[in-house]
């Protein structure tokens, strides 16, 4: 059986969003070749909200990328409710992204030249949705606690405010996975915890899947799993409650 065909049925047998079998991912490192991933299982389920815990280096963000059809693997599959990513056309793994996957970046990713309620818009426009767009946009800013604040331009506002207009742009299209690479990695302890719940509250109403790569296990109340990544990222699942912090 392929890579594919295996990961399908996988994922068909199960109640997953998304499946990753025997992921490996290499980058070019001078005359040598550095492998990040290397036969790299998980299975996110509906509503689930998993942590990946490692150093910085270790392949977290690899993973994200590839989960989300931000890159391509080596080897391996992936698929989003029984459909393998690489077996969808350009426009079908536009459209995933967009519509079924949302982003929150440690650096916020935001466009300065927009407003904070606009940055919001953004998925709805690229999407060429045209009704209700404002109104959706500006609903979350209320749930995130910055409605006050939609008028203002990233450089106007806090870390803590710009990752929450962050989430909410990631929350908007209502999308079935979240995926989250360091959300706090920028922000002072006290703002970092503010954000997460703010994120875990949204996330909880609107039922998506979140997988959050960190190397902060001081973040992890509320998560169901917890999954360190060894080198190679192989990953170990521990209880929620023994995890340990990492190197950074």
């Amino acid at each position: 059986m392929s890579e594919a065909a295996a990961v399908t049925a996988t994922a068909t047998t199960t109640d997953a969003v998304v499946t990753a079998t025997g992921l490996a991912k290499r980058y070019p490192s001078g005359e040598n070749v550095l492998e990040v991933l290397s036969a790299t299982d998980l299975e996110i389920e509906a509503g689930e909200r998993v942590a990946v815990l490692g150093a910085s280096g270790i392949g977290k963000s690899t993973l994200l990328h590839l989960l989300g059809g931000l890159d391509h693997p080596d080897e391996g599959a992936i698929a989003f409710r029984g459909r393998v990513l690489a077996e969808m056309s350009e426009q079908e793994l536009a459209a995933y992204r967009n519509q079924e996957v949302g982003f929150v970046f440690q650096f916020f990713q935001l466009l300065p030249e927009f407003t904070a309620l606009e940055n919001v818009m953004m998925p709805l426009l690229v999407g060429r949705e045209a009704r209700g767009v404002r109104e959706r946009a500006r609903k979350l800013l209320a749930q995130v606690g910055i409605e006050q604040r939609g008028h203002h331009f990233p450089s106007q506002l806090s870390g803590g405010e710009r990752q929450r207009v962050a989430i909410a742009r990631a929350l908007v299209r209502e999308p079935s996975l979240v995926l989250a690479d360091e959300p706090t990695g920028n922000l002072d302890v006290d703002t970092g915890k503010r954000v997460m719940e703010v994120f875990a509250r949204i996330q909880e109403e609107r039922g998506a899947a979140i997988v959050m790569a960190t190397h902060n296990a001081a973040l992890l109340d509320g998560f169901d799993r917890v999954l360190y990544m060894q080198p190679g990222g192989r990953l170990e699942e521990r209880p929620v409650g023994a995890a340990q912090p990492v190197g950074t």
